[in-house]
């Protein structure tokens, strides 16, 4: 039997035990100590809980078993916790691992339902405009040393006198269906979906690579051989006509109509898009093809353009028709030609496809090389632009060198005529009147109206200080033609009628008039040559120094 130890030692002990368990908890016996001083229910075994009452009581009153067996009670509280011990450190044990293992796992934050953006289906393409699909006959004449004419490298190929057929563009092998011809190039849509491109690219308005590593000849002191096969020394893949690659397009994309400035050229497709290449030029030179590209050399889309239902373009710059009547201009707005006021320091602006001064409910657009028209469904007709020779069939300021029309102006003479094309060259303008009345305007000491001169009544015609007729000014009918499509260039225009034969005149030093002669025609004359006899001619466009003309094929 152990010996008795002091009572009060025990007092002391418990009380060091009691002092050892406000501690920081730091071992097992701590954790043991602190467990059994916790008063979860009130006991008769000191060993199962401890609080600060049972220290008091411990002080003033020793319980029986921590006297009698001191060092039992030691060894079984400090050896074997008692069970309701062992169960609250297995609680606590269980409750600290479920929180270290909650703070280790991120915690889940519960977020209010957002109501996510759906995301946007492609939109369905839809068709506004239809593709031409009766494949032509394509003749061409006049200046083709640079390869406007398309008809490849052979020397005969400079000077086409007369209407001559372009076998490279045959309907059989390309199926060309609509034609557009600028200063000095072409575009011809095809039936299945191509774009092709020939004449001068030097300012990209081809839309594709033509760089050739081969000599050029001299044309010109070149005149004396004798074949006409020989090799002329023009760049084939500007002289031969070649498609645009498809890859310059995205797929699907279905093209309407082409169209062609000076150095510019653009193309329409069924769902109204318009897409663009080459640039605009001013009087100082090349001005740009859009505020951040100087020169663009293939297509690309003009994104602000939507559902535009018909294109035309003067020398530098395009008008652009919607399928709600409404106008849109952009290019070189030097002379006036946007319908819109642009100021020098910020003719970048110009370049930016915008809405002017028209009212809405446009049915037809034209223009000239630096001025333009538009006919609304009333049956006005407005004009803009360049009218120093009086080319917008405005009075005001004709005859003088700066002359201009601003903004968008009734042009009472063309008003209600029921005007269905309308177009100009650099001073002079041709429309179709009525039931086929070929009207001309402008300037008049080139022949560019068709007419003789010494007709013209004073009335119609305002005189230059030598008093001799300088501008007509009164839309004025040219006699025996019937017309269905009018065209015209810098100084010469071109009329088909309605039994399908081309009319010219005006300016042919280049035989751009198709008449087989250098010397100007005076009157509106009937191109009349083996190419072309008996044709029922459909379409006639007129370039710088060159005309096409086109017949539906006979498949």
């Amino acid at each position: 039997m152990p010996p008795k130890k002091n009572t009060s030692k025990s007092v002391e002990a418990s009380t060091e035990t009691v002092k050892r368990s406000t501690r920081v908890r730091t071992s097992a016996r701590q954790a043991t100590i602190t467990k059994t001083e916790k008063p979860v229910k009130e006991s008769t075994k000191p060993t199962a809980k401890s609080t600060g009452k049972s220290t008091a009581q411990s002080a003033g009153k020793p319980t029986v078993k921590s006297t009698t067996k001191p060092t039992a009670t030691s060894t079984k509280s400090t050896a074997k916790p008692s069970k309701m011990a062992t169960a609250t450190k297995s609680t606590t044990t269980t409750k600290k691992r479920k929180a270290d293992e909650e703070e280790e796992k991120p915690r889940e934050i519960k977020r209010s339902r957002v109501a996510q953006p759906r995301q946007a289906k492609p939109k369905a393409k839809v068709v506004i405009n239809e593709a031409p699909k009766a494949k032509l006959n394509v003749f061409v004449c006049g200046e083709g040393s640079s390869g406007e004419l398309g008809l490849g490298t052979a020397k005969n190929v400079i000077d086409v006198k007369r209407p001559r057929l372009n076998k490279l563009l045959s309907a059989e092998e390309v199926g060309v269906v609509q034609v557009a011809v600028g200063g000095m190039h072409c575009l011809a849509l095809t039936h299945d979906n191509k774009i092709f491109s020939w004449g001068v690219n030097d300012q990209g308005a081809l839309g594709r690579e033509t760089e050739w590593e081969g000599g050029y000849k001299d044309i010109e002191n070149d005149s004396d051989s004798d074949s006409d096969d020989e090799d002329s020394g023009l760049n084939p893949r500007e002289s031969i006509p070649t498609a645009i690659p498809a890859t310059a397009f995205p797929e699907d994309t279905v093209f309407v109509e082409v169209a062609a400035a000076d150095s510019a050229s653009f193309a329409l497709t069924d769902d109204g898009l318009v897409y663009g290449w080459g640039t605009f030029r001013s009087n100082d030179g090349i001005l740009g093809f859009d505020a951040s590209s100087h020169v663009q050399r293939t297509p690309t889309l003009i994104p602000s353009l939507k559902k535009i239902t018909h294109l035309t373009c003067g020398a530098n710059h395009v008008l652009a028709l919607n399928d709600q009547g409404r106008v849109y201009s952009w290019g070189s707005g030097q002379q006036n030609q946007l319908g819109r006021r642009i100021v020098e320091r910020n003719r970048l602006n110009g370049l930016q496809p915008r809405e002017f001064g028209l009212p809405k409910n446009i049915v037809h657009i034209g223009s000239g090389s630096y001025h333009s028209f538009a006919v609304h469904t009333t049956g006005n007709v407005y004009a803009w632009g360049l009218n120093s020779f009086g080319a917008t069939a405005l009075r005001e300021g004709a005859g003088d060198d700066e002359a201009a029309i601003v903004h968008p102006t009734l042009v009472e003479s063309l008003s209600n005529r029921n005007i269905s094309q309308i177009c100009g060259g650099s001073h002079h303008s041709v429309a179709i009147a009525g039931d086929g009345e070929c009207l001309v305007w402008g300037r008049l000491d080139g022949f560019q109206s068709g007419l003789k001169i010494d007709t013209l009544s004073d009335d119609a015609v305002i005189k230059d200080e030598r008093d001799r007729p300088r501008i007509l000014i009164a839309p004025t009918p040219v006699p025996g033609i019937n017309a269905k499509v009018v065209a015209a260039a810098s100084d010469h225009s071109l009329a088909i009628d309605a039994d399908g034969r081309a009319w010219s005149w005006g300016f042919s030093a280049t035989y751009q008039t198709g008449q087989g002669t250098q010397d100007d025609i005076e009157v509106a004359t009937v191109i009349d040559n083996t190419a072309t006899r008996g044709k029922k001619l459909n379409w006639a466009g007129a370039g710088g120094q060159f005309s096409v003309l086109t017949e539906p094929a006979s498949m």
